[in-house]
């Protein structure tokens, strides 16, 4: 019962969104209502922290928010902000709350400035503590408040802005038990937008069901040991990736047992990454997130200049990088100790062993790292094919999985996992074709959970399986010149049921009976025309 509430207010939401965004593409209305979602989320913890922790006396009658309002009027503002900000990383105003916005938009009180006063309020307040503004500052910046779809003029777009608000203000984010699941319908509507966007969305956002096969690699075997578990997505989109390796923790959903880090080139994505995974209830202290090219800008290590520690390595690294992307090959590059190893750099026309390399230098020496990329890093050769053969000798690729086509959004080809480690004792290589086992749908193939069980069954049981799975060893990588197209290790060739030649001959003549016979007819017909 709780399943089907919570999906039925995932479908209203996003009907409601449909309608509302208009003329505006799906890929740019997602900036509005995920950071007014957001900003709700934001609004509703602060008030849990004020009543929680005794910050302020609600009198019966009364609601948090006017109790806040009537304790931090007037020059006792600033200190409760300073308060509220010191442990949430974040503040805002009592005039500035979803629930002051809300009234003010049922009274008709709501004038076009509104908007970009509270959203320069609150960046005014993540200045307040220097170790969250990294996770708070600019965040709201990719709301369009002048676009023009959103209507002609100041009045209009107040007006359309008012609609999202009340359409938030309207779905009551908590299921048949009570359990505020507001963080599982933001995460539905990142993956309904990246579904309508089309090659966009792909950009963004990493379909569940192949996030999952890489996060339950990627935390096999991790036991919970009471240490911190760092996992590091060098690409990381909206963020999905690096909460669905939580999940797959043990102890993910302890307070501080995982702690997130990531990049990402696009400012927006990089927003939404950092909104997404304050909706799942990830402190700012918990996660390290950098607006950087990974690949030009890599990955700092030591304190940051508020004391931070980002660790050069980490027990997981997962990423699902633009595929066969652009980028800068300078042979200066050769120097910096991600790719000085290798002897040659990754094509500028194809940065796919760049990523690689770049994650596997950030990958400690007990964890695993699992990365998506096209088929073409299995064969290509040239500087590719050194680069993977030294990957090969170094002993630190474990597995070649085959995915299905068509899993991603923006593209059909069908893609690999590539698993690594550094530190393997066994010298050969698991390659699994699962590309044939799959879900069927109208514009999209999907994964199901059995499909996912046998992937990741078959990679822990490192065994071979007829037409699916293949260990090969080294001397057989060796005798393939480092080509790892999967056909070549593993044989999917079904054989056709043998002819029974036979009952051809019979068939056959059959035929010749029955064309004599139609001959004959038809010759009786022309006859008795005269023909």
């Amino acid at each position: 019962m709780s399943e089907n509430k919570a999906q039925t207010i995932k479908n209203k939401l996003w009907a409601m969104a449909n309608e509302l965004r208009g003329n505006m593409d799906a890929n740019e209305f997602k900036n509005y209502i995920l950071a007014f979602m957001f900003y709700r989320y934001l609004s509703e913890h602060q008030e849990d922290y004020l009543v929680t922790n005794n910050v302020i006396d609600v009198p019966a009658g009364m609601s948090v928010n006017e109790a806040y309002a009537k304790e931090a009027a007037g020059e006792d503002l600033a200190d409760y902000l300073e308060d509220i900000s010191a442990t949430l990383g974040y503040a805002i105003a009592p005039n500035d709350t979803w629930a002051s916005l809300s009234e003010k938009i049922a009274n008709s009180e709501v004038i076009p400035s509104d908007y970009q006063t509270m959203f320069d309020n609150f960046n005014k307040n993540a200045s307040l503590n220097p170790e969250a503004l990294q996770d708070f500052s600019g965040i709201f910046n990719d709301i369009n408040l002048g676009d023009s779809r959103l209507g002609a003029n100041t009045t209009a777009r107040a007006k359309s802005l008012n609609g999202i608000v009340k359409m938030i203000d309207d779905v009551k984010f908590k299921d048949d038990d009570g359990k505020d699941i507001l963080g599982e319908v933001y995460e539905y509507l990142i993956g309904e937008f990246a579904s309508s966007a089309g090659k966009k969305g792909g950009e963004f956002y990493t379909p569940h069901e192949v996030s999952k096969i890489l996060a339950k690699i990627a935390t096999h075997g991790v036991k919970e040991t009471g240490e911190t578990f760092a996992v590091y997505d060098p690409t990381m989109g909206s963020g999905s990736l690096l909460l669905t390796v939580g999940n797959e923790l043990p102890h993910g959903k302890k307070t501080g047992a995982i702690k997130y880090y990531g990049q990402e080139l696009n400012t927006t994505t990089y927003n939404i990454a950092r909104m997404n995974l304050m909706m799942h209830d990830v402190n700012f202290n918990n996660m390290t997130l950098n607006n950087a090219d990974t690949l030009d800008s890599d990955w700092p290590d030591g304190p940051d200049d508020r004391g931070i520690d980002r660790p050069r390595s980490f027990d997981a690294v997962v990423a699902n990088p633009p595929y066969s992307a652009k980028w800068d090959n300078d042979k200066s590059k050769l120097k910096d100790p991600r790719f000085s190893d290798y002897g040659k750099l990754a094509p500028a026309s194809k940065a796919d062993y760049a990523f690689i390399l770049h994650s596997l230098y950030h990958l400690n020496n007990e964890g695993t790292m699992a990365i998506v990329l096209p088929h073409g890093v299995l064969f290509r050769g040239a500087a590719e094919g050194t680069i993977r053969k030294t990957l090969i000798e170094k002993n630190y690729l474990d597995a070649v999985i085959g995915l299905p086509a068509n899993l991603f959004y923006g593209t059909s080809i069908p893609t690999t996992i590539l698993v690594f480690k550094k530190n393997r004792k066994n010298k050969d290589i698991l390659f699994i074709d699962a590309s044939k086992e799959f879900e069927k749908g109208k514009n999209q193939n999907t994964l199901s959970e059995a499909n996912i069980d046998k992937i990741v069954s078959t990679y822990v049981n490192r065994e071979d399986v007829e037409k699916y799975a293949h260990v090969a060893s080294l001397d057989e990588i060796k005798e393939n010149d480092f080509n790892l197209n999967i056909p070549r290790y593993v044989d999917t060739f079904e054989e056709e049921e043998p002819v029974d030649l036979d009952e051809v001959k019979k068939l056959l003549a059959q035929d010749d009976e029955e064309i004599k016979q139609l001959e004959a007819e038809i010759a009786e017909q022309l006859k008795i025309l005269g023909v």
